[in-house]
């Protein structure tokens, strides 16, 4: 069942429809349906974490709106919006967040700052996440869909502790970028030295 939220139009001129009008336009069936799904997720724990409603539900399906646009299009932008010159020495999965908010804010005409950080952390993570923020990178990270080691845990600690889970998912990949070889970002290791560190301490406290 779909949990719809009525758009007030502060943050979107438009609907709820309307938006997924524009982002059909950008993606193809299953990132369709994994924003969706990512909406929905977010949805779910809004109340409790204390998020607006209406910005977990657009930030969740926008999170992804420049996920499938040509690398040219990130380069561009990176010189038009005077961003990060070392941006263009990563890739995709940075680019589609950090870069793409600048797409969303020029192209939807969605302004507003935390949906827009969101966005730009929801793969990379960040020193300061609001809640918003927190709950986008981890609705992405547990949605119905995904299926990895570790995952069931991710959502029973989504659950409890929203803190938790953030440094449970930024821990986690961390520890699987450095597995496979893989370049770090720099702001990754950021998040890990923010959010990761004391939290088993933390836990055990709490517990």
């Amino acid at each position: 069942m779909t949990n719809t939220v009525v758009y007030s139009t502060r943050y979107f001129d438009g609907s709820r429809e309307d938006l997924l009008t524009k982002l059909r336009q950008q993606l193809n069936d299953s990132r369709f349906e994994h924003v969706k799904r990512v909406e929905q997720t977010a949805l779910q724990y809004a109340d409790r974490y204390g998020v607006d409603r209406e910005r977990a539900s657009i930030a969740g399906l926008v999170h992804d709106y420049a996920k499938q646009r040509p690398d040219a299009d990130f380069l561009k932008a990176i010189s038009d919006y005077k961003l990060d010159p070392d941006l263009k020495n990563w890739g995709n999965a940075i680019w589609h967040g950090v870069v793409g908010a600048e797409l969303i804010a020029t192209e939807l005409g969605i302004t507003d700052q935390l949906i827009l950080d969101a966005v730009r952390f929801h793969t990379t993570g960040n020193r300061y996440m609001t809640p918003l923020a927190q709950l986008i990178y981890m609705a992405d990270y547990i949605e119905p869909a995904r299926d990895f080691d570790g995952v069931q845990q991710a959502r029973t600690l989504m659950t409890n502790n929203l803190h938790a889970a953030v440094a449970f998912q930024t821990k986690h990949t961390l520890a699987y970028l450095i597995a496979d070889n893989k370049p770090v970002y720099p702001k990754t290791i950021d998040t890990y030295n923010a959010w990761v560190p004391g939290q088993d301490a933390k836990e055990s406290l709490n517990g």
